[in-house]
């Protein structure tokens, strides 16, 4: 998608400017899918918690008055024991370009990137090294530094630009003889980098390694092509742009020729090969099945369903577009508005490293998040001084956008 030309800042001044791009707006219509936000003039933490849709009250109840109501026992033989597999392979076909029978929902981000890192680990005998970013989610580096005192390996970290990522070329120095597992975050949680995931999985197999994919920030939202780009396991969440709720269970998901050399490190019952079988050892599941450990956690796998609904209407193509134009729209009015007062950005301006979420930082933003949370005007905030604006295409307006950075605008000024 190629740049936005500049903006009129008298135009950024004006509100029916702001109503006249979403009346432009392709997929205008979705944002009428979500619930009343209430008291929330401006939800600007997409990126963290997506917003519960209309249609998820209606299946709710439909789920506890019917399938667990009436039902009760009888829907796991009916619907519930392959919803792990059947909603893995939804999130595979409308968000991952992911072929069938190579995702799984299951247990936590956190449990799942475990499991990845710890099988993948496994899956390179005679290598001791892991390879991760030290500006990574808290989560992945104390998942990689517990996994590497347990099976004695080595972590091996790349220093990388906080307004940045890894790239390619950091990969390529590190990578070795040595190097069993290499951890990318696809888009970083803190400065909305988009890592060029083809490329360094390129160069991981070239050293004979094995890549793992931290999707969190960028399955729903980002095109994504797991298949074509021979990425070998990723892990992602579903409470973000995928609207699952809060704790909503995370998705795995293993190459389809990578799987039979990827051994369960979490054994349980509802991976192996016959469930009900109740063995006295254990023999997993051939196929991503063997990836579940204990019984699924079915109510958690309801709301997402909505907005899988929603992506698969839209199209991750065009979301990626609104996200461009929503993200663009934001650096227009922080530099307008916001740079001004001592505000910088640390999010990458090119389309093709971006995310859907522009950072600014201030040493003022800690209080500043704190009070604009009381009026209804939701960004988060980062330590030590960062604010992220967090914009998920189809529940987000341009409207939206341009009172929350006027928000934040007027409580610097306040100061």
């Amino acid at each position: 998608m190629p740049a936005a030309p500049p903006v009129d800042p008298a135009e950024l001044d004006d509100p029916l400017a702001s109503a006249q791009r979403d009346a432009a707006d392709p997929l205008a219509h979705h944002t009428a899918l979500f619930l009343p936000a209430g008291d929330v003039v401006s939800y600007l933490d997409g990126n963290s918690l997506g917003r519960p849709m209309a249609a998820t009250p209606a299946r709710l109840d439909a789920f506890v008055r019917g399938d667990w109501g009436t039902r009760l026992i009888r829907s796991w033989d009916e619907r519930w024991m392959q919803l792990p597999t059947e909603l893995g392979d939804r999130i595979g076909a409308a968000a991952l370009g992911a072929a069938p029978g190579q995702t799984v929902v299951a247990d936590s981000t956190t449990v799942l990137l475990y499991k990845a890192i710890r099988a993948s680990l496994a899956a390179r005998p005679g290598r001791h090294e892991i390879v991760i970013d030290d500006d990574q989610f808290p989560t992945d580096r104390f998942v990689v530094e517990g996994i590497a005192r347990e099976r004695g390996a080595t972590v091996r970290w790349l220093a990388v630009d906080e307004t940045r990522g890894v790239t390619p070329e950091q990969v390529r120095d590190v990578v070795g003889p040595d190097t069993a597992v290499v951890l990318v975050n696809h888009v970083s949680y803190r400065s909305g980098f988009l890592a060029d995931l083809p490329a360094i999985t390129e160069i991981v197999h070239e050293a004979g390694a094995l890549l793992v994919a931290d999707l969190c920030h960028s399955v729903g939202v980002v095109p994504t092509e797991l298949d074509a780009w021979g990425v070998d396991v990723a892990v992602g969440c579903t409470y973000k742009y995928l609207n699952g709720g809060p704790g909503a269970p995370a998705f795995l998901y293993a190459r389809a020729d990578l799987l039979p050399e990827l051994e369960q490190p979490v054994q349980g019952w509802m991976g192996a090969a016959d469930v009900f079988a109740m063995a006295e050892g254990y023999v997993p599941d051939t196929g991503i099945r063997k990836f579940i450990s204990g019984t699924p956690p079915v109510v958690g796998m309801l709301a997402m369903q909505d907005m899988l609904d929603a992506i698969e209407e839209a199209g991750l193509e065009a979301i990626r577009d609104k996200s461009l134009a929503l993200t663009d729209y934001a650096f227009d009015l922080v530099d307008a508005w916001l740079a001004p007062l001592g505000v910088t950005t640390a999010t990458p301006r090119e389309h093709e490293r971006r995310g859907s979420h522009v950072t600014v930082r201030h040493p003022r933003f800690r209080e500043v998040v704190a009070t604009l949370w009381q009026e209804g005007v939701v960004p988060d905030f980062r330590g030590p001084d960062a604010l992220r604006i967090g914009l998920s295409p189809l529940s987000t307006t341009f409207d939206e956008v341009r009172v929350g950075v006027a928000a934040i605008r007027e409580a610097l000024q306040q100061g």
